[in-house]
């Protein structure tokens, strides 16, 4: 655990408020869930809950059936970071905080696929060796819990219609599967 050095009170109805510079690093926007947990020592820590997390073993074996049905490398991530990875190493991408630019065509959701000629849209930040090939946003319940990535390394960043409808299927099949 890291100090801060910033303290708050806690006001008569138990809340307590998290410092904007503190929700700016942390990626947590206004309606995040946080999960609560406690220490031996008498620490609480907050940190961001996701449901996808749950859904991380189950993400992987999807990826894998991506990656050996396509060829390509196949990511699923959900906010913030990539939970799911096949094609390359685990290490490469499991776990990296995902691009504004990937977390804004999330919020459109919509289906982005690059075509030549478009300029590269990067997977992680500060990250220039993975882009976006196909992205179909995760959808349960109206709100945007992820994405379905088909992803490149420099110029053969393009995929056809059977990986848009892959990825389309997918994250729509994610997304029912997390209402239940």
């Amino acid at each position: 655990m890291k100090a801060t050095g910033i303290v708050r009170r806690i006001d008569d109805l138990g809340r307590i408020v998290i410092p904007k510079e503190i929700r700016r690093t942390m990626r947590i926007r206004e309606g995040d869930p946080l999960e609560i947990y406690t220490d031996k020592d008498g620490g609480v820590i907050f940190r961001k809950y996701s449901l996808m997390d749950g859904l991380a073993e189950f993400a992987s074996q999807l990826c894998e059936t991506l990656n050996r049905t396509t060829g390509r490398i196949a990511v699923i991530a959900d906010r913030d970071s990539c939970i799911a990875v096949a094609g390359v190493p685990r290490r490469e991408l499991l776990d990296r905080t995902i691009s504004p630019e990937l977390e804004s065509i999330m919020e459109s959701r919509q289906v982005y696929q690059h075509h030549n000629g478009e300029e590269r849209i990067p997977l992680a930040s500060g990250d220039d060796r993975f882009y976006l090939s196909i992205a179909a946003p995760i959808l349960s319940e109206g709100d945007v819990m992820g994405c379905v990535l088909f992803v490149g390394q420099g110029p053969e960043n393009e995929c056809g219609e059977v990986e848009y409808k892959l990825a389309q299927s997918i994250a729509a099949f994610l997304g029912r599967h997390m209402e239940n």
